[in-house]
C-alpha cells in the first residue's frame, strides 16, 4: 500500500467502521517513521541490550509509552516479558489499552511524569528495565534530571534504563545544520507523496468517534508540541550517573538521535 493509499484507507476506517485499534497502532508507527526512518533499528538495539543485560524475561516499565510501541515489540520478541506502560496522553493511552486489551502481561497507568508522586501509581516498586523513546524531549533539563533521579530508584540493581531520543550536540553546528537540511529534504519528498505527518494524524484522530474526546483532552494538556531542551548525550550520561547509575553511555546513534543505556 502506498503512502497516499494508506491515508485514504485510514479515512475509510475512521468514517465507516469506527475505531480499529490495530490500524491506529500501525498508523502511529507510519507517522513516526516519517520523522525517524531508522525507528525500528533503535528499537532492535534497545531490545538487544535488554536481553544482553537482564535476559529474555524482563519486567519492563514502558515510560511515556504512547500507543505502546515499545511494549508491542518487547512482547513479540520476549513472550514471557511483562510491561507496565505509563503516560498522561488520553488519546494514545486509549489506543494502547485497546490494542492490548485482554493481555495480562500488560498494565497501563495514567500518570504525569512531572508529578512528584507518579511512581506511587505503579504496580511494582522495581523493574528490570525502564525504556523510553522519543518522548522525554518534551521535558526541560531540570525536570528531566529530577525524573532521572526517580528512575534511579525504580531500576533494580543490575537493571537498565534506556532512552532513545533527540540529543543535540551544540558543539557541532555545521554538522547539525547539514544533517537537519538533508533529513528535512527527505521528509519533504515523502510529504509530497502523501505521507501522514503529526498534524495530519491528529486531525484524523479527532474525527474518530471514540478518539475525538481524548484527542481534545490531550491538546488541552500538552498544547501543540514539545518545548524541551534536548540536551546532549554527554549530559544524559552524566545526569544518569548522578542519579545513581554505575555506568551510562550511548549504545546507538543516528545523525540526529541517540540511544543512551544506563546500568544500575
Amino acid at each position: 500500500m502506498g503512502i497516499t493509499d494508506m491515508r485514504d484507507e485510514m479515512e475509510v476506517r475512521v468514517t465507516a467502521t469506527g475505531t480499529d485499534w490495530q490500524s491506529w497502532q500501525e498508523s502511529w508507527d507510519r507517522q513516526q517513521e516519517w520523522y525517524m526512518p531508522d525507528r525500528e533499528e533503535r528499537f532492535r538495539v534497545m531490545l538487544d541490550m535488554v536481553e544482553a543485560v537482564v535476559g529474555p524475561e524482563p519486567r519492563v516499565l514502558d515510560l511515556a509509552c504512547g500507543t505502546g510501541s515499545i511494549t508491542d515489540r518487547l512482547l513479540k520478541r520476549f513472550p514471557r516479558a511483562t510491561s507496565t506502560g505509563v503516560d498522561l496522553d488520553p488519546a494514545l493511552l486509549a489506543i494502547a489499552r485497546g490494542t492490548f486489551e485482554g493481555d495480562d502481561r500488560v498494565t497501563f497507568v495514567t500518570a504525569d511524569l512531572k508529578d512528584a508522586a507518579w511512581t506511587e501509581r505503579l504496580p511494582h516498586e522495581a523493574y528490570d528495565a525502564v525504556l523510553t523513546a522519543t518522548a522525554l524531549h518534551w521535558l526541560h533539563s531540570e525536570p528531566l534530571a529530577t525524573l532521572y533521579g526517580q528512575i534511579g530508584g525504580l531500576v533494580r540493581d543490575g537493571g537498565v534504563f534506556m532512552n532513545a531520543d533527540h540529543m543535540i550536540d551544540t558543539g557541532t553546528p555545521r554538522i547539525n545544520a547539514a544533517e537537519r537540511a538533508h533529513r528535512h529534504a527527505a521528509m519533504d519528498r515523502a510529504r509530497a507523496r502523501g505521507a501522514v505527518d503529526w498534524a495530519d494524524w491528529w486531525a484524523l484522530a479527532a474525527k474518530d468517534p471514540v478518539l475525538a474526546e481524548p484527542t481534545a483532552e490531550r491538546f488541552a494538556i500538552y498544547g501543540e508540541h514539545a518545548d524541551g531542551d534536548m540536551p546532549s548525550v554527554h549530559w544524559h550520561a552524566r545526569t544518569l550517573r548522578e542519579a545513581g547509575f554505575a555506568e551510562a553511555r550511548a549504545v546507538w546513534a543516528s545523525p540526529s538521535d541517540s540511544l543512551v543505556l544506563a546500568v544500575k
